[in-house]
């Protein structure tokens, strides 16, 4: 359950303001949410299985001291990341405006492709490398699902971004104190 609980906070926020909740908006402007929410959760489900099984092999191979300092190096990462910000570039907008296929499948395949060495799927491998993978998986898939389905939400409801300033100050504070955490664990051990 740890893992469940950590993996689910900590993607949610790597979700916010992340380039896939524009292209959630984006989709969901087109087609009805459902097809959109489905879509987010076989490729978050498929991306995150996969990424959960690399955070497995690199934590049997690499002493957990390593695992932790790089985790939390890596959070920090994060943390510059968040705050340089994620754009949703005019080709992938278009894209999304202009499927006309199934929504499922159009978005399903726009959000693997965009996901795949994405910082939510970094942090993800970060995760497993010291939580068990189930939980891992479930708890970064539902993160991630729910950060989109809020953004989706509030798009439709209020028909504007959530404030960028806000989200991203925050998520930045929050990578950070984990990635300072992390740096502290081996230290105070």
């Amino acid at each position: 359950m740890e893992a469940f609980w950590i993996s689910l906070a900590v993607i949610f926020v790597a979700e916010l303001g992340d380039k896939s909740q524009l292209m959630a908006m984006t989709f969901a402007t087109r087609f009805k949410p459902w097809p959109v929410l489905a879509g987010i959760t076989l490729a978050t489900a498929v991306v995150h299985l996969f990424s959960v099984g690399l955070g497995r092999i690199a934590g049997d191979l690499i002493p957990t001291t390593a695992i932790t300092i790089v985790a939390g190096i890596a959070f920090l990462g994060f943390a510059v990341w968040t705050l340089r910000g994620d754009e949703l570039t005019e080709e992938e907008s278009q894209k999304a405006q202009r499927t006309t296929r199934s929504a499922l499948i159009a978005v399903t395949v726009a959000f693997f492709l965009s996901e795949l060495g994405d910082k939510t799927m970094l942090a993800t491998i970060t995760l497993a490398t010291q939580h068990g993978w189930f939980g891992t998986w479930i708890g970064s898939t539902i993160g991630m699902v729910a950060a989109d389905a809020l953004a989706i939400l509030v798009g439709r409801m209020l028909g504007k971004h959530l404030p960028e300033k806000v989200i991203k100050y925050g998520a930045a504070a929050a990578f950070a104190v984990f990635g300072i955490l992390l740096l502290l664990e081996p230290v105070l051990a």
